[in-house]
């Protein structure tokens, strides 16, 4: 079997771990062939760094080479839907960093254009893919828990000023707050919330600060949902049941399940570069999921569908619009 030949869009610190993640599976599975950047001199910095052969000085040039099997998008926020855009017309397979797009109306264009022409498109929630999270749906359909009736996650992190900018589509929702829904709308399995009430407040740049989502769902069941740009919370889950619960340390990238029947460990390989973000050896598995999705033919990862995309970017655009957070991306 061929490796997946890989192009990567951007050298920013996402994109670093990515490629030491990627370093720690068989070279014979994965390989990066090429690397663009807006910049020539960043991309040929970044190909050396990472024994990348090739560097090109536009994602336009990246597009048209004919050796990469799939593109991977780490550029900034307001560069995902654009470049997606780009790499779909131009026939290759997309990896695009989370959030996949500013707001819901990118991300049905996106995924229209991915189903229009037959073509693999996923957004790198790589959470999906843990061993950690396979660990948590097995224990929700052993029935463990009982009858689910309650999901608390927390993500908080200080983000610098500078990155709190509405120009850049800054602030805690599109960086963290998708971390906390999406594992709410997994352990609920898609299903629809009845009712979304959100507070939050806004920095000085006119982006959220510090979110609440709780959404009701079905059943009364409930998930409780908070993140924050200016504080150091928890960064925990939890899922509560009528028999017990489960509590999940470090949920967007856990190595830890800790349930009724003991605590489950999932150790990850040690990098061998410098990483930037924890755990992100983690990544290794959302690439193991394109190649196996390509190799099968699939345009989608059953494990983080485009309906699962939709969904989230769905309960986003609500939190941002009563926080009070507009992008120039909304009024287009």
């Amino acid at each position: 079997m061929a490796p997946t030949r890989w192009g990567f869009v951007a050298t920013g610190r996402i994109c670093n771990d990515f490629k030491v993640a990627l370093d720690t599976l068989p070279r014979d599975e994965h390989q990066v062939v090429a690397v663009a950047s807006r910049n020539l001199e960043t991309a040929q910095t970044f190909a050396k760094t990472h024994d990348i052969p090739r560097a090109y000085g536009s994602y336009a040039e990246l597009a048209t080479q004919d050796d990469i099997d799939v593109v991977y998008i780490g550029a900034v926020h307001t560069q995902h839907a654009p470049v997606t855009t780009m790499m779909l017309q131009a026939g290759k397979p997309v990896l695009c960093e989370k959030p996949m797009s500013v707001n819901s109306r990118e991300a049905r264009q996106m995924i229209g254009l991915a189903k229009e022409n037959n073509i693999f498109f996923m957004e790198a929630i790589w959470s999906r893919h843990f061993p950690s999270y396979k660990k948590i749906r097995e224990i929700l359909d052993s029935g463990l828990l009982g009858d689910v009736k309650l999901v608390t996650a927390c993500l908080g992190k200080v983000i610098a000023e500078a990155r709190l900018e509405r120009s850049i589509t800054g602030g805690g929702l599109l960086a963290l707050g998708i971390y906390p829904i999406q594992f709410a709308t997994m352990v609920f399995g898609g299903e629809e919330p009845e009712d979304i009430t959100v507070s939050g407040n806004l920095s000085n740049g006119g982006v959220d600060e510090t979110v609440t989502i709780v959404l009701k769902y079905s059943g009364n069941r409930m998930a409780t949902l908070v993140c924050s740009a200016s504080a150091q919370l928890a960064q925990e889950a939890y899922v509560y049941g009528t028999k017990g619960s489960v509590k999940i340390p470090t949920f967007w990238c856990p190595t830890e399940v800790i349930s009724p029947d003991g605590t489950h460990e999932f150790p990850l390989p040690p990098p061998e570069k410098p990483l930037m973000f924890e755990n992100s050896t983690g990544m290794r598995y959302e690439a193991m999921e394109v190649r196996r999705c390509l190799q099968e033919g699939l345009i989608e990862s059953p494990l983080m569908t485009h309906a699962m995309s939709l969904q989230i970017a769905g309960i986003l655009d609500q939190a941002r619009k009563v926080v009070g957070v507009v992008y120039d991306q909304d009024k287009e």
